[in-house]
């Protein structure tokens, strides 16, 4: 039986904001640079009482707290103290998978000797990041690493809930769908529509039947359901994918978008040579006006061996994507997929290098 941790770090680039500099403690902290085409990248949660959330337009959240302090995100000094949390993990555990600057899962299954228990762990790392980094972190103690992942969100934030394996049921099966990794809109909607949307519902259909709405992630779903998880957590992560996105200044038309898609190829052949990287599928990502992301990928017989053939694959991907009359583009990104050293041919483990979305904790 598995003790994972999953630490978040509490709105975390609000809060290193807000303790570097005292005159927005206590106020609405806004990360994000103020303008038509950016997005929010942090709120503190004086500022999320409004209603703000990352990911949403800027001048929304300025509609939202006309009050709100507006502060560009400085991503150097953000990654400096995520460092220094990473080496509060490490005084615990070598088994800490990293998911973002602000999260990670730790295994200490086999390093309890000290502190006796996971949930002693967990609140001696919260304890030395708040002492140490004046930070806050809630965190999920639980048997696999998707439980740990749900129980730290439930008392965030600078909270602590522990699920033990005989809680499992009593903790999983009144959550929504929606709570579940991987169920978004889409598959929420498809659940719903075959009468699911608790996980005691998800429950109780067949492995086969979902297997057979939704082929291998039915699969998955079905293990979910029942507290499965036996995915490790993986120190050795390392870059699976790589690309470049770009928001325009205006919307664009779909006809309008294959200067742009290609400038990102350019920078994304351009990185991935640096670091002498080659990739199996191209990727091209798409965000409507209306904030709506779509992607399409293809995967040739062979990688591109050039510029010329993955920016040719990138622009068309554009005709596998319907464009209903008006229909413009705010943001475009090019990527190569499942990435692997130019020299080894040995494919690297997972990460997804697009663009983070911000700061969700």
């Amino acid at each position: 039986m598995r003790k994972i941790i999953h630490v978040d770090m509490d709105a975390f680039y609000a809060s290193v904001e807000q303790r570097d500099d005292p005159a927005l403690r206590g106020r609405p902290v806004v990360v994000a640079w103020k303008g038509a085409r950016s997005v929010v990248c942090a709120a503190s949660y004086e500022a999320r009482t409004f209603g703000i959330r990352s990911a949403m337009p800027a001048v929304r959240a300025e509609r939202l707290c006309p009050e709100a302090v507006f502060v560009p995100p400085d991503f150097t000094r953000y990654r400096a103290v995520s460092q220094q949390v990473r080496e509060i993990f490490a005084r615990h555990t070598p088994l800490i998978e990293p998911l973002s600057l602000d999260e990670a899962y730790l295994d200490v299954t086999d390093h309890l000797a000290a502190l006796g228990s996971a949930t002693a762990v967990a609140e001696c790392i919260r304890a030395q990041i708040r002492d140490e980094l004046n930070l806050t972190a809630s965190a999920g103690v639980a048997p696999n690493k998707f439980l740990a992942k749900i129980a730290s969100d439930v008392n965030k934030p600078d909270g602590l809930c522990v699920v033990k394996p005989r809680d499992v049921d009593c903790f999983l099966l009144p959550l929504p769908v929606a709570r579940l990794p991987g169920v978004g809109k889409v598959t929420g909607d498809k659940l719903a529509a075959l009468g699911v949307t608790s996980v005691a519902e998800l429950r109780g259909l067949e492995r086969a039947a979902l297997e057979a709405r939704f082929g291998r992630w039915g699969g998955r779903l079905h293990d979910l359901a029942l507290g499965i998880d036996d995915h490790p957590v993986r120190n050795d992560r390392q870059r699976r994918s790589i690309s470049a996105e770009d928001t325009f200044a205006d919307d664009l038309p779909a006809d309008a978008l294959a200067p742009h898609i290609r400038r990102m190829a350019d920078k994304t052949w351009a990185a991935a040579a640096k670091r002498d990287l080659r990739g199996r599928t191209v990727v091209l990502k798409l965000k409507t006006a209306d904030f709506r992301i779509i992607s399409r990928h293809v995967t040739p017989p062979q990688p591109p061996i050039s510029f010329e053939q993955f920016t040719a694959l990138a622009i068309g991907l554009l005709s596998r994507v319907e464009h209903p009359p008006g229909q413009r583009y705010r943001l475009v990104g090019v990527g190569l997929d499942g990435v692997e050293s130019g020299d080894s041919g040995v494919a690297s483990s997972q990460a997804d290098l697009f663009l983070a979305g911000g700061d969700r904790s």
